[in-house]
């Protein structure tokens, strides 16, 4: 199923995904902390304040980029099944552009309680692709990955002893949409315009025919 179509299908908005993790909210800013804003964009801004966050937040975020939990190999393997999970398509860029590793190493370090579950998860994954490949999950080929991902990207179709890594494809999974769907890229990718001062054109045509309303 194609990305546009699963949101639409699960009445997903850029707003709404907060209902797939807790996590979404750190989103919400971190695209501006990894880009910040020009000091000349703020000229003229009296009240310009990043999202409202508070100077504590923001010496708390400063210190938190500055250290590294995920070595260079798992974050290669994330960026690998990030993209797994959004690859780049003929509307837009994958997960790893998007900047969903640096979210998710982020994350790991934000909430603590990530760590296990996502370096477990790791590890799981590797584990598979040496037991079934002897290669790695890096070093395998993109159909031998998928086939590892098959047997994980579906709860209700859990085979006897994937259980972690169901749990840790369905983290993962989350976290790289939460990532995806707040950033600029993803925004773009859904169409996601905000709101439109002032301007109003009535409820659009497709609403109406869906309640029947047509001549209302």
């Amino acid at each position: 199923m194609k990305r546009r179509d699963l949101l639409k299908n699960a009445g997903l908005t850029t707003l709404g995904l907060a209902g797939l993790s807790p996590q979404v909210k750190a989103a919400e800013w971190l695209d501006p902390v990894l880009n910040p804003v020009k000091e000349e964009d703020k000229k003229g801004d009296k009240d310009f304040e990043q999202f409202g966050r508070t100077d504590y937040e923001k010496e708390r975020d400063a210190k938190l980029f500055k250290e590294q939990f995920f070595n260079k190999q798992e974050q290669k393997t994330i960026g690998v099944l990030a993209d797994i999970i959004i690859p780049k398509d003929q509307y837009s860029g994958s997960a790893t552009e998007a900047g969903v590793v640096d979210f998710i190493e982020f994350m790991a370090k934000d909430k603590p309680e990530l760590q296990t579950p996502l370096r477990g998860g790791l590890a799981w994954l590797d584990a598979q692709s040496m037991r079934r490949f002897e290669k790695i999950f890096v070093d395998i080929t993109q159909a031998q990955r998928i086939e590892i991902v098959e047997d994980i990207a579906w709860p209700d179709r859990k085979k006897p002893g994937m259980s972690q890594g169901v749990a840790f494809f369905s983290l993962m999974r989350n976290l790289t949409a939460s990532a995806f769907w707040t950033s600029q890229i993803g925004l773009a990718d859904i169409g996601f315009k905000g709101n439109t001062p002032n301007v109003w054109n009535g409820v659009p045509e497709d609403v109406v025919k869906q309640y029947g309303l047509e001549g209302e």
